[in-house]
């Protein structure tokens, strides 16, 4: 353990950093429930949206019309209580503006935010994790709140916070998919997925030219109907269970329950839920359990609005060296309302509790910073109750790890231009004479306050930096505290060069040394949004209850995808682990390509504190933006009074111009986690992304190979079922008729798997369906959950009609009835006769569709 004074000259060489309001990751919501009202819900808006009055209004509004909305959707058992609403400090100030306290941009459950391309006023909430998880945030855009136009294509805009407020509070999905509309159901029928299957429609074909657009049938493309069909529902009929499918139409008042929820749709919340409605998620949460049905037809209170002004905020940097914080908190929150506390501290404290009601009233945000094994177990409470941070350092003799926790903290205006980013972060065991030598890009979004810092355990090395074009800054250009004499730092002035910056480190000493690199820097214009990186760690809320890394890499809202990404985990008393992080949509990842990074982290040494480093590499060549999934529907239009009335389709953009702005980068996010009551043994994963098709009368299955312990490994041996009917498959899947995969041998995790059986007694014929999932086993015999239930289906649409003879006949003219008809007429004037005929003839030509075809 370092002495008093070995830790005060390495913060006063880390000082600098919280002046640059360094970016982190906050995870807290503050919002709670106050029996059935929701209290102090945080919508932020952010600096970059110019002001305009009508957004907070128009905010206001929304919220109150979801209040009532709720009230009715969960059956008198929630509303909206309190709301603050975080104005930026660009707006004009104003003296009825309240000051912050432990509220900010980076904890706000909505947030009102330009999006980064011209078009795309799609609301939508970021989910991380699984199946009744909590989500991160809700985000409109400006326009969606000004533009009433929306309204057509997204519907009322309480009713869209309802649906959005479902995802965010009670981890529940869509039930709509707009890269699968229609399935084949159980009845051998083409169906929009839909929730309830009770929504009734037509299937529309729009093709439009310019700005003329028509209409017409759907045709089938060999099993589905063809690409571009869209279900249109009638805007007045009698459904009312479909608030996460489309809230959009005037019945619709009700999550779809058990009784109303449709199985059989291929969409989201059947995949992460098991195939459960929504209303039964709702049921199983926290907030269901700690509430009651109220009486009456409407709130019972009016949802109350606070306005909230971001300012500068002061940060106290609060050192603990005696063993005794209550004096120094005490001392430090007399005078900090609206500010920001930094406890650091290495020891035991047995009189925290006394000062948690100082704390809770204090109006600051406390971060707090344990540095080795010893620090009070009591410490994260205080940043429980005040919003702050959990951060943790591992004990060692150089200041990378307190730099690494150090770059968590910031105020969190939203302002990501005034926000310090981490581009590098390296410590390692040097031997004697021994070189690091590596690569730091500087991408064109940063380079202004680009600093360099080297520490090192012992003797100063020797080390030099190469900027893209060849110029060296050599130890003459750094700066040395005079406090710290282990420590060099590089200050580049102006905006950083545009490319990968090499620095050379040698130790030149006769023994080895710890030799720690940071590379921060910020961005290069308020114009253009830097790439973003967060990291943390959560324990998963379902048996065996696993610990998930999670890194978000995004830029101005939109997802990176084809990153490296790479986490070290690393506790007191145990060796670094390095995880390899993945957006596949396996394992621990629930999406596949929505710029979230997860795996499952199994190599737990004990109880205790954790601290997490992420490392994200981008290359031209591979890395990309993408765009936000589970997008809000946009209705494509609606049937009223047997009229079709289409709406104009959603402007989309080219990929070019999504990749456009995208460059090679690198980034460095830290988090911690404290845990306890770590499970010893874990089973294989639940394999999430099992397919099924028929082939030649052969079905044919694929999925990703799990891990032996979850993501990692390999399996022992696969139980795969198959079953005519798929809640049976569900509920009874011991019972289910089993596939033969003896001769199948597991592969590593996070190979592509095959198998190809034929069906035991059963007949693959038109409307053909066969429902299959699979479950996992390893050594140890513990096996998964069950996957994902795969449908097969085998069905050939009807043809299109062909007239008969009969039907020609029946719309040409009688043949029999001309040649008397013109028989007759022969008595009287040939030239009249000739002429009828002739003109009849003409007739039947254009009529008879044998012909007119």
């Amino acid at each position: 353990m370092w002495v008093q004074g070995q830790i005060m000259g390495v913060l006063r060489s880390l000082i600098f950093l919280l002046s640059f309001q360094l970016l982190h990751t906050a995870k807290g919501s503050l919002v709670w429930l106050n029996e059935s009202g929701y209290e102090d819900l945080v919508v932020a808006i952010n600096p970059r949206v110019p002001e305009d009055a009508n957004i907070v209004l128009n905010t206001m509004t929304m919220i109150k019309d979801a209040s009532n909305y709720l009230f009715e959707a969960t059956k008198h058992r929630f509303f909206f209580k309190s709301v603050k609403i975080i104005l930026p400090k660009t707006w004009e100030k104003n003296s009825n503006y309240s000051r912050l306290k432990t509220e900010s941009y980076d904890k706000a459950d909505v947030i009102i935010a330009d999006p980064y391309l011209k078009y795309g006023d799609d609301p939508y909430t970021l989910q991380y994790g699984g199946c009744a998880m909590k989500g991160r945030y809700i985000h409109f855009t400006p326009n969606f709140l000004l533009d009433s136009s929306l309204v057509k294509v997204y519907g009322e805009k309480g009713r869209v916070f309802v649906h959005e407020w479902a995802h965010l509070r009670w981890g529940v999905f869509d039930e709509y998919n707009s890269n699968a509309p229609f399935y084949v159901s159980e009845n051998a029928r083409v169906e929009a997925t839909r929730c309830s299957a009770g929504v009734t429609g037509k299937p529309v074909f729009q093709n439009c030219i310019g700005n003329q657009c028509t209409t017409r049938e759907c045709q089938y493309d060999g099993q589905l109907y063809e690409d571009g069909c869209v279900f249109v529902p009638d805007l007045n009929q009698d459904s009312k269970n479909s608030i996460m499918y489309m809230q959009y139409l005037p019945s619709v008042v009700e999550f779809c329950d058990k009784d109303t929820h449709n199985y059989e749709a291929p969409n989201m919340q059947n995949k992460m839920c098991n195939y459960k409605s929504t209303w039964e998620i709702i049921m199983e949460s926290d907030d269901f359990h700690n509430s009651s049905v109220v009486d009456g037809l409407a709130p019972p209170f009016e949802t109350t609005f606070q306005l909230l002004q971001t300012q500068d905020r002061a940060v106290s940097l609060v050192l603990d060296v005696s063993g005794s914080m209550l004096s120094i908190i005490t001392t430090a929150i007399g005078t900090t309302y609206g500010s920001e506390i930094v406890l650091l501290t290495d020891g035991e404290d047995s009189s925290m509790s006394t000062c948690r009601e100082k704390v809770r009233e204090s109006g600051a945000i406390i971060h707090t910073i344990a540095l080795g094994p010893l620090a009070a177990k009591e410490l994260e409470e205080f940043s429980n109750m005040t919003g702050g941070l959990q951060l943790y350092a591992v004990d060692v003799d150089v200041p990378s790890k307190l730099v690494e926790a150090f770059s968590g903290i910031t105020t969190g205006s939203g302002d990501i231009s005034e926000q310090s980013i981490q581009l590098e972060s390296r410590d390692q065991a040097v031997n004697a004479s021994e070189w690091i030598n590596n690569t730091v890009t500087i991408d064109k979004t940063v380079g202004n306050d680009t600093f360099f810092v080297f520490s090192w355990s012992k003797s100063r090395p020797f080390f030099f930096v190469r900027d893209p074009k060849g110029k060296e800054y050599g130890s003459s250009d750094f700066t040395v505290d005079s406090s710290n004499l282990r420590t060099a730092r590089l200050s580049i002035s102006g905006t950083a060069e545009v490319g990968d910056w090499h620095y050379y480190i040698q130790n030149v000493v006769t023994v080895s040394q710890n030799i720690s690199v940071t590379v921060t820097s910020r961005a290069a214009s308020s114009d253009v949004s830097p790439v973003i990186l967060k990291a943390y760690m959560e324990k998963a809320n379902v048996s065996p209850y696993p610990v998930i890394v999670y890194a978000e890499i995004s830029q101005n809202l939109l997802p990176v995808l084809g990153a490296t990404v790479i986490a070290t985990i690393e506790k007191d008393g145990a060796n670094a682990v390095s995880l390899p992080l993945y957006d596949s949509g396996t394992g621990a990842d629930m999406t596949k390509n929505d710029g979230i990074y997860s795996s499952y982290f199994t190599s737990l040494s004990g109880s205790g504190r954790y601290s997490l480093k992420v490392s994200a590499q981008g290359r031209n060549q591979t890395v990309r933006l993408g765009r936000r999934q589970n997008r809000a529907l946009y209705v494509p239009g609606y049937i009223e009074n047997g009229k079709i009335q289409m709406n104009a389709p959603r402007p989309e953009l080219a990929d070019e111009e999504i990749q456009a702005n995208l460059g090679s980068f690198s980034r460095i996010s830290t988090s911690s986690i404290k845990l306890d009551n770590i499970p010893q043994d874990y089973p294989p994963c639940k394999i999430t992304d099992l397919n099924a098709y028929i082939e030649n009368e052969t079905i044919v299955l694929t999925w990703t190979a799990p891990g032996g312990d979850l993501y990692d490994g390999k399996a022992d041996h696969y139980i795969i079922k198959s079953d005519a009917n798929l809640l049976s498959l569900r509920d009874e899947f011991d019972d289910a008729t089993s596939v033969d995969a003896f001769d199948l041998i597991p592969q590593e995790a996070g190979n592509a798997e095959t198998l190809r059986f034929k069906p035991e007694n059963l007949t693959i014929e038109n409307g053909t369906i066969i429902y299959i999932a699979m479950r996992a086993v390893n050594e140890k015999n513990l096996t998964s959950d069950t996957s994902n239930i795969a449908k097969a289906t085998w069905f050939i649409p009807p043809k299109a009609s062909v007239p008969t003879d009969e039907d020609k006949a029946s719309d040409g003219v009688n043949i029999t009835l001309i040649v008397a008809f013109v028989a007759g007429c022969v008595v009287l004037v040939c030239i009249i006769v000739s002429s009828t005929v002739c003109i009849l003839q003409n007739q039947k030509k254009r009529r008879d569709p044998a012909i007119g075809m």
